[in-house]
């Protein structure tokens, strides 16, 4: 598995987006979470509160820390075992002449389990 990490030098930050659980505490409180980071959390009385709080949370956290872009390699798929004899029959002069025989055998051991 080949693993590439892309980091940018950018003079200005880029804009990014986040998915927010807002949740009504039983106190009254509003308790605002970014979803991936469940310790990134802002409390406050109202909801517009409680996501300006975890924005300055969020901030204050990537200061000291990077967001990078971890791009992953996909691993070939392995050749299914089965295409090797696929089709290894059908130039067979007696395939059909088995085929057959399995039917009958199947319809032979249907019958015996009808009468049971």
């Amino acid at each position: 598995m080949n693993l590439a990490v892309k980091t940018t030098r950018l003079t200005t930050a880029p804009k990014l987006t986040y998915d927010v659980l807002i949740e009504n505490q039983a106190d009254g409180t509003v308790k605002a979470t970014l979803l991936g980071l469940p310790d990134c959390q802002g409390l406050g009385n109202t909801e517009t509160e409680a996501i300006e709080k975890l924005s300055q949370s969020l901030q204050n956290r990537l200061e000291s820390a990077k967001i990078v872009t971890l791009a992953i390699e996909v691993p070939q798929v392995v050749e299914n075992p089965w295409f090797k004899i696929a089709g290894k029959y059908k130039d067979d002069s007696q395939f059909d002449e088995m085929l057959e025989y399995i039917e009958e055998y199947r319809r032979e051991l249907d019958e015996k389990r009808e009468f049971k």
